[in-house]
């Protein structure tokens, strides 16, 4: 039987589910080997093909391995070729910073140290005219200094490249005839737009990490092929779209938020199959929580993410902590609040959970492997959420004594409070932390969270979902089948894309049609040599077009989906007034003119067939019928517990716990929950 086979690595867990050409789905979790990554992988599908021996049809797989790399500071020897005058761009920035009023925050060192950021003679006007030819012997002079200094990868950025790549490809020639084999990133190839530091920075972040990421897609595919699987691989690019192994080994930058993209894209999968306008997925795994925005079926993006500034708290003007990465993301708010968070006291005795992770190794208390300081998970365990006897179907032993030791001796004694109360004091605690980044995709965006419905996944997401939107006036959750693993069915459902963009800066009250409509023509025919490529022929290619604009004199643009069909100047500035509107909540009067800043194509692939089955059957679990869990106001309660296949369309009224073998869904008091036809769980929540 044929299988397609999705792999997500986590903090603490990777997961693996696979779909067989029959519908059926099989899933399997197994820790994470943070020492090399590939051996859980290998583990895992070793276990899966056991159950289910056969031909593997695609490998599609979330890493982050390029978000690591470059957070761990383990990327390639890196130089710079710039134009002269410019060396000094990735220092200088764009002055952004995020904390006010601190002087001693210290900004992040460049990915490439001065002495290896290299001037040559050069400049190109801005409307693509050569003001200064390209002097080679001033390449001939880079060259020498990365052979001396044994550089493993380099990033040319040259001034307004973008309007013309002739000098960029020149040095890039040269610099491949003289060193054969090194790394080469070219900003015109990479991201060819107006903005020099924004560019700078993202052709730096794809040289940094690509010698890095090289390795392990080869060895990846070469473990592949030991294991008989002939399968093509296929990574999970940031913006949520799938891409080949070798487009990968060429422009990583595209996969650096690959890891918590594949949930999004499974959550707007699924809302297009549950009918759901507006949903906001909240992935919980054991490290940090990510929240994101699925409208009309379709992701809400980002124009550029910063990396290297550890987890994101959501906020557009906290910004300058990392390095600037201007590529198509799904649009996600990040806090550290995950199941391995560590809950303490601070210096002053105050409460604190995260962002520190016990991770996988040593994990939570409760893991017993030698783990000292309480968890999250440690307080679900003592508070009867989680089930005494294991997780992952009884896999995974837990010590619930040795967790409520902890909590007493860490928490609980130095505050003065019993141990339920402890526990329950840091759950409230990291729901306060995860608020936040819900509200960072929601309110943030212009968007009231109590007109979505929450979509609740990762192994802890459905633990937390009903208490959060409680606090948001969030009536819907909706928890989907196999939540601990749904990043990596996500990956089942993504499509093949690809992202172009061009720079075209004009007044739209100005602006050529005839020039705009020849851009977007351009960046169609690279999407569908690119789809092509990649097996796709022309009657399953799709475009999806956009422009970037704002008003004139503001110093940022936002994208703007544009209809198909003929494409004028006055529609995008309508589209561009209704889209700020929303946002922001105006729009300016229409004598303001508007700016087009550049234009965008998607161009994805479409499969044969739905990859997204019409139901998928709860799997049975071994759950006891009972257990006595702890509620404010209600102290321990009788409670009971039941999988998800003893669960109707009926609505049962809370307390409740559906127990899986995969996660924990907690029904409150308050609360109820019944299953639908695609056997996602419903739970309704009673307005506070």
């Amino acid at each position: 039987m044929t299988l397609r086979i999705g792999i997500d690595i986590g903090g603490t867990f990777t997961d693996l589910v696979a779909i067989a050409a029959d519908g059926r789905v099989l899933t399997h979790k197994t820790a994470s080997t943070p020492r090399d990554y590939g051996d859980g992988i290998i583990d895992g599908l070793q276990a899966l093909l056991a159950r289910e021996p056969g031909p593997v049809a695609d490998v599609l797989h979330a890493t982050t391995v390029g978000s690591n790399t470059i957070l761990e500071s383990k990327g390639a020897k890196t130089a710079l070729i710039t134009t002269r005058g410019f060396r000094d761009i990735l220092e200088i920035r764009d002055l952004r910073m995020p904390v006010l009023y601190d002087m001693s925050w210290t900004k992040p060192l460049a990915l490439v140290e001065r002495r290896l950021r290299l001037e040559v003679t050069e400049k190109m006007r801005p409307d693509g005219t050569v003001s200064v030819a390209l002097d080679p012997a001033d390449v001939d002079a880079a060259i020498a200094v990365l052979r001396a200094e044994n550089v493993g990868s380099v990033a040319i950025c040259l001034l307004h490249s973008y309007a013309n790549p002739v000098h960029e490809r020149a040095v890039a020639a040269l610099v491949r005839a003289a060193m054969p084999g090194i790394g080469v990133s070219v900003s015109s190839e990479i991201l060819p737009e107006i903005k020099e530091y924004p560019r700078t920075s993202t052709t730096v972040i794809n040289a940094y990490v690509q010698p890095v990421v090289r390795a392990y897609v080869t060895a990846l595919d070469a473990r592949l092929r030991a294991l008989d699987i002939a399968a093509p691989l296929r990574l999970m690019q940031s913006n949520g779209g799938l891409a080949s192994a070798a487009f990968v080994a060429e422009q990583p930058a595209h996969i650096i938020e690959s890891g918590p993209a594949a949930g999004v894209v499974g959550g707007a999968a699924l809302a297009r199959r549950l009918d759901e306008p507006r949903i906001i997925t909240f992935d919980m795994g054991g490290t940090t929580a990510k929240a994101g925005l699925v409208e009309g079926g379709e992701v809400l993006r980002s124009e550029a993410i910063e990396v290297g500034a550890g987890v994101m708290a959501g906020s557009r003007l906290l910004v300058g902590a990392g390095y600037m990465l201007k590529l198509p993301a799904i649009d996600l708010a990040e806090v550290g609040a995950g199941g391995g968070s560590i809950c303490r006291l601070d210096a002053a005795g105050a409460p604190k959970v995260g962002p520190q992770s016990a991770g996988a190794d040593p994990g939570p208390v409760c893991y017993g492997r030698g783990g000292t300081m309480p968890t999250i998970t440690d307080c679900n365990l003592v508070l009867g959420y989680l089930d005494p006897g294991g997780l992952v179907g009884g896999a995974l032993k837990l010590d619930i004594d040795a967790a409520r030791a902890a909590i007493a001796r860490t928490l609980a004694e130095p505050m003065g409070v019993s141990v339920e109360e402890a526990a329950f004091g840091m759950l409230r605690l990291a729901s306060a932390t995860m608020m936040r980044a819900i509200r960072a995709v929601s309110v943030e965006r212009g968007r009231d969270p109590r007109q979505f419905a929450l979509l609740a996944f990762g192994g802890n997401g459905p633990l937390f979902a009903a208490g959060l939107a409680a606090e948001l006036g969030i009536a819907r959750v909706i928890v989907p089948p196999m939540p601990g693993v749904f990043s990596a069915f996500g990956l089942l459902v993504a499509d093949t894309e690809h992202h172009a963009s061009q720079s075209l800066r004009t007044r739209l009250d100005e602006a050529d049609a005839d020039r705009i409509a020849s851009v977007l023509a351009a960046l169609a025919e690279a999407g569908t040599e690119r789809l092509s490529a990649d097996g796709f022929p022309p009657a399953r290619q799709s475009f999806r077009r956009a422009a970037a604009a704002r008003y004139l004199g503001q110093s940022s643009e936002i994208e703007v989906p544009l209809a198909d069909g003929p494409i004028t100047p006055a529609g995008i500035a309508e589209a561009f007034g209704k889209e700020h509107e929303r946002t922001y909540g105006f729009r300016a009067p229409a004598s303001e003119p508007v700016e087009l800043m550049g234009l965008s194509v998607i161009a994805r692939g479409l499969p044969e067939q739905p990859r997204l089955p019409n139901r998928i059957p709860p799997f049975a679990a071994t759950t006891p019928a009972g257990r006595m869990a702890w509620f404010p106001h209600d102290g321990w309660t009788a409670t009971r517990v039941i999988d998800r296949a003893g669960l109707t369309d009926q609505p049962l009224a809370g307390p409740l716990i559906v127990q899986e073998y995969d996660a924990t869904c907690l029904v409150p008091k308050g609360a109820t929950a019944r299953i639908d036809d695609f056997g996602a769980i419903r739970l309704e929540i009673a307005p506070r």
